[in-house]
């Protein structure tokens, strides 16, 4: 099965028809190559077509960067746009391979290492932080520009952004809280523009790495379709000037998470973000009714593809539509960890189960795949004090099912 006609690689038709496996490499797919858009990049016809190749399973994402390199060792003919599709092609393809794999190290070097192999390959400067100031004309601020951080203090900025973040709870808070703190974060991450370029395609890449140890499932076409949204609603963010009488203005970044998040559907263009709008741009609506739920978790296929011997009883309809599962063993197991750590002793005995490869075929496995659950070390699963812990998500099915209690 292939979409890709005359230079257009559909990804949509993947990831509403294709096999799980293509459907999570076309999410990759088009993220990484909507967030050139932010620095006004296009992608190749050769580079869609390789990434067509990829996601139905014909090469490795190796393999693929191997051929883009080629392709551009012998190419002979050369059009004046070739060095900026040569970067979005190179960078979508580092992007693909970020966002592939397992692994994230949040910390100032994990940071900085998602800018090296973003960018690897196309910055001579890749992963270094810059050593000079920097101003931006940005149109939504009628050329204007935001105050970057002085490059003397960019180290000790991510360190306190990032050490704050870490000692955060989100235990209790409502999702307005979390999308108000999460907010916060991300913009005061940007503002720090640590990088003499490419710091909303890092920041990018970065929040989407957090969001999903968080337990959410972000894999979707919000930074693909939106990213110039996202960053503009960055700049504005991050924007003052008491003479014009404009204060920081969070709430259009705010709205690009709760679409994301929580599946609301404001409507994401950049007239609204202009400073001043015309009367039509005015006012930003909200285009459906805001749901009150995290979106929806991916399936859960046990590893034999079997159907377990006991199927979890029907939750109430009102209830599954609030927690977006169905799966009482999920439930259990949530509400049994609540704001504890535990290890997977402790909480077979809590459950008063004895049969360890049940428990995780039907309760941990299932319970982590949706986003309901994390590990305490996640870069050592076999760490020999490993615990289990609520992620944000959980902690939002947690506080409900309490409440409701």
């Amino acid at each position: 099965m292939s979409h890709f006609k005359e230079g257009y690689l559909n990804f949509d038709e993947y990831i509403r028809q294709g096999e799980p496996s293509q459907r999570e490499k076309a999410g990759y797919w088009q993220t990484a190559i909507g967030l050139q858009a932010v620095d006004g990049l296009k992608v190749s016809s050769y580079l869609q077509n390789t990434a067509c190749r990829h996601i139905e399973g014909d090469i490795t994402i190796d393999e693929a960067c191997e051929l883009v390199n080629q392709y551009y060792i012998t190419k002979t003919a050369h059009d004046a746009n070739d060095d900026d599709k040569e970067e979005a092609d190179r960078v979508s393809l580092n992007i693909v391979k970020v966002l592939s794999s397992p692994t994230f190290d949040f910390s100032t070097g994990g940071y900085q290492s998602v800018h090296r192999r973003v960018f690897e390959g196309v910055m001579k400067h890749a992963g270094e932080f810059r050593k000079y100031d920097i101003t931006k004309k940005e149109w939504v601020l009628e050329g204007d520009t935001v105050l970057y951080l002085n490059w003397e203090d960019l180290r000790r900025a991510i360190d306190y952004d990032l050490e704050q973040e870490r000692a955060y709870s989100y235990k209790g808070k409502s999702q307005d809280e979390m999308i108000s703190h999460l907010t916060k974060f991300v913009s005061g991450l940007w503002q720090i523009h640590a990088f003499g370029e490419g710091n909303t395609r890092t920041t990018a890449v970065f929040t989407i790495q957090y969001l999903r140890s968080l337990g959410f499932d972000v894999n979707n076409d919000l930074f693909a379709k939106h990213s110039w949204y996202f960053r503009n609603a960055l700049v504005r963010a991050n924007y003052h000037n008491i003479a014009k009488g404009i204060d920081y203005t969070p709430i259009y970044l705010e709205r690009f998470f709760r679409n994301l998040l929580f599946g609301e559907q404001w409507d994401l263009r950049n007239r609204y973000l202009h400073i001043h709008p015309t009367a039509e741009w005015s006012v930003q609506p909200n285009l459906n009714t805001p749901t009150s739920t995290p979106q929806a978790p991916h399936k859960y296929p046990t590893s034999t593809g079997q159907v377990p011997e006991q199927v979890p009883e029907q939750v109430p309809e009102q209830v599954k539509d609030l927690l977006h599962t169905n799966n009482t063993h999920i439930i259990r197991l949530v509400k049994e960890i609540g704001d504890k750590e535990l290890s997977i002793a402790e909480i077979m005995k809590a459950l008063e189960l004895k049969h360890r490869p049940n428990f995780l075929e039907y309760h941990l496995n299932p319970a982590i795949k949706e986003g309901y659950v994390r590990m305490l070390y996640p870069n050592s699963p076999r760490h020999p004090r490993q615990k289990y812990l609520l992620t944000v998500k959980g902690l939002a099915l947690y506080n409900e099912l309490t409440k409701k209690e």
